[in-house]
């Protein structure tokens, strides 16, 4: 029957195994410097997961969108080996999606984007639309001031 087959147990899922085999592009040619770039990315990532973790939703900092480039590439795809432990050790859903936010941050921050202030995420966004304050205000100036007769 269908429901008495055993599961097979598989390590990893054949995406993150694929991932793992890419090569990682690095600038330089010296074993040290790689070594000590990819220990700077793994402390990097494991200081947004723990940032993340104990973080609210709603604290979460709105991420930038990032350009495609072979640098940026390279970032993500050294960055997966490492996340796979974090990952391998969630225990739900909710942890996975803080240790995923954490992983994006980190990208964030070893390519150097430009992340918007703490402050800031917290920060209710005004409830008239942009363009309908645009059209009150044109209303009101084509009116013109009023007069009390």
């Amino acid at each position: 029957m269908v429901g008495d087959a055993a599961p097979q147990a598989t390590n990893q899922h054949p995406r993150v195994e694929a991932a793992m085999d890419l090569p990682v592009v690095v600038d330089s040619d010296d074993d040290d410097t790689v070594s000590h770039e990819l220990w700077q990315m793994r402390s990097i990532l494991e200081e947004a997961v723990l940032e993340t973790r104990s973080m609210p939703l709603n604290n979460r900092p709105r991420l930038p969108r990032i350009p495609l480039s072979k640098r940026n590439w390279a970032v993500v795809r050294a960055l997966i080996p490492m996340l796979v432990t974090h990952l391998e050790a969630s225990r739900d859903l909710c942890e996975t999606d803080s240790i995923l936010f954490g992983a994006a941050l980190a990208v964030c921050r070893i390519i150097g984007a430009k992340l918007p202030m703490a402050g800031r995420a917290t920060k209710q966004s005004s409830a008239i639309p942009a363009w309908r304050k645009k059209k009150l205000r044109t209303v009101s100036q084509r009116q013109g001031p009023l007069s009390a007769d």
